[in-house]
């Protein structure tokens, strides 16, 4: 291999042009912290989002996203992908998200998000002890000009299911499904229920032992894009909440 171009060059030599680092094409690119990564393929990524990180942008936060660290990540691979968001979870919420490596698979996955086809279940710490084993919470949820969800007759439905895991002196452990995706939804219903999810001072949560958000995105399930598989993924909360 010749690295100078003063090299000559015979009339019968083959000339092959590439990386100066011969190993370059070969390594792996990093996952970015503090992300983890569930499950990659060439439709889709799997990560496991940290609370306090947003997925997409805002107005107030352009670069510490979980969408950025994700762009970064693809654009470096060979040949460069992009993401394309499929769903959202909210800053202070933990856990899973799919992201999708094109519009098509973008499409087919937001079909089944629409279709309530998708299973995404999730695990909360809740102030009190809830009294029944397990419900249905229907409502209706606005959404206001400054981003604030609340219940209202105008609203949209929304629709969670839960059942109680873990019962303690002054909380519950719940399982929870999503019925819709509503922003906000398991936040404002268990508040409407008496039951705040622990650390969730914006609806109304009077304790923060665990120093954040006690919600967490455990479990997803989909029809892959690629594959037509049914497909599912977990992670675990964390340690102590149930």
């Amino acid at each position: 291999m010749a690295r100078d171009v003063r090299t000559p060059v015979a009339e019968r030599d083959r000339v092959a042009l590439g990386s100066r680092d011969p190993t370059a094409r070969s390594r792996p690119v990093a996952f970015p912290a503090p992300l983890r990564l569930i499950h990659e393929d060439e439709d889709l990524l799997v990560i496991d989002k940290p609370p306090g990180l947003l997925t997409i942008a805002t107005e107030r936060e352009r670069e510490r996203t979980a969408y950025r660290l994700v762009w970064d990540y693809l654009a470096a691979q060979r040949p460069p992908r992009r993401p394309f968001i499929v769903h959202r979870l909210d800053r202070d919420t933990s856990g899973l998200i799919v992201v999708a490596k094109s519009p098509a698979a973008k499409r087919h996955l937001q079909a089944q998000f629409e279709a309530r086809t998708a299973e995404r279940d999730y695990v909360a710490v809740v102030e009190g002890r809830v009294r029944a084993p397990s419900g249905t919470l229907e409502s209706r949820l606005v959404e206001d000009r400054t981003l604030r969800v609340r219940a209202g007759r105008s609203g949209k439905p929304a629709i969670t299911h839960y059942q109680v895991v873990d019962r303690r002196h002054d909380t519950t452990g719940l399982a929870l499904s999503l019925g819709t995706g509503r922003r906000h939804q398991i936040r404002v219903q268990l508040a409407e229920l008496g039951h705040p999810i622990v650390g969730d001072r914006a609806h109304g949560s009077r304790r923060n032992p665990y120093g954040r958000l006690a919600l967490h995105a455990s479990r997803l399930g989909f029809t892959h894009p690629g594959s037509g598989d049914r497909v599912s993924y977990e992670s675990a909360p964390p340690a102590g909440w149930v």
